[in-house]
């Protein structure tokens, strides 16, 4: 199994993931993180959050090396300094946004700063801001000022069908000008073309030279197949769809199992 090659770098996604279903670090995965630091392993994290979002996560996993946000739109130092970021071109930002809006969904856009709604009383509105650990700034409506920012473009909704439709649709009608993927169920994320955690491997691997071969990935999602095809080895969460598992070398336990500490252990430490 190529998960025998010496792994020099994990990249891993954080909900579903690395945390709980509580958006607990466990101690196991803390232990982990110190056990693969010990061994000369790199831990990065690539999640569709804001790398604010991320910043409970530094401390606790002596994070050293990139974290990166928004599935690549803005790559980040430990102490939240940018290195690079990805903007969505202002026409194809707001191609999105009517596409979202017209099929009754609720949009959310983030620039490298800020969360900016519409309603803070919307759906996942107060959740996502317990999980941010920040508060979303409300605006009266999404200007050209604010599309010219944007990062990421979130479609929200618990039409779980409607999402997928959604994620359909704009990938259909916007093609290789934006990166769609859902990142949740009720989540479809909007990014620039070179914000995709495919695009994540590629450009840790340069940055920190070292080959694709000795990159794993781990990650639970749709949005994480990218990156699980661009690395080395790469592993899905036991609570993935059979869709993401299809497409990983290795399957680990779920979230809420220890899902993240057993695959380090069993694929990378050994």
């Amino acid at each position: 199994m190529n998960g025998q090659r010496r792994i020099r770098l994990l990249i891993t996604d954080v909900d579903g993931t690395l945390v709980t279903r509580e958006k607990v670090v466990t101690e196991a995965a803390k232990a982990v993180a110190r056990e693969m630091r010990e061994a000369g392993i790199i831990l990065a994290v690539a999640s569709s959050r804001p790398p604010r979002g991320m910043r409970m996560l530094i401390e606790p996993l002596a994070l050293r090396s990139a974290i990166v946000g928004f599935n690549g739109g803005v790559f980040v130092n430990p102490d939240l300094s940018v290195t690079e970021s990805h903007m969505i071109d202002p026409s194809i930002a707001r191609q999105a946004l009517n596409l979202i809006l017209a099929q009754g969904m609720d949009a959310w856009i983030y620039t490298v700063e800020d969360w900016l709604i519409r309603d803070r009383t919307a759906p996942h509105v107060a959740h996502e801001a317990g999980i941010l650990k920040f508060d979303a700034k409300v605006v009266t409506s999404f200007s050209a000022g604010y599309l010219a920012q944007a990062v990421k473009i979130v479609g929200v909704s618990d039409d779980f069908d409607l999402v997928a439709a959604s994620e359909r649709l704009m990938q259909n009608t916007l093609g290789e000008r934006a990166s769609v993927a859902r990142s949740e169920p009720h989540f479809v994320d909007v990014t620039d073309p070179q914000a995709n955690k495919g695009a994540v491997v590629a450009t840790l691997s340069k940055h920190l030279n070292i080959p694709p071969e000795q990159i794993a990935t781990i990650g639970d999602s749709s949005n994480d197949v990218l990156m699980f095809r661009k690395s080395g080895l790469s592993i899905a969460m036991g609570n993935a769809t059979d869709e993401v598992k299809a497409e990983a070398t290795a399957v680990t336990d779920s979230n809420e199992d220890e899902g993240f500490a057993n695959a380090v252990r069993k694929f990378i430490l050994h």
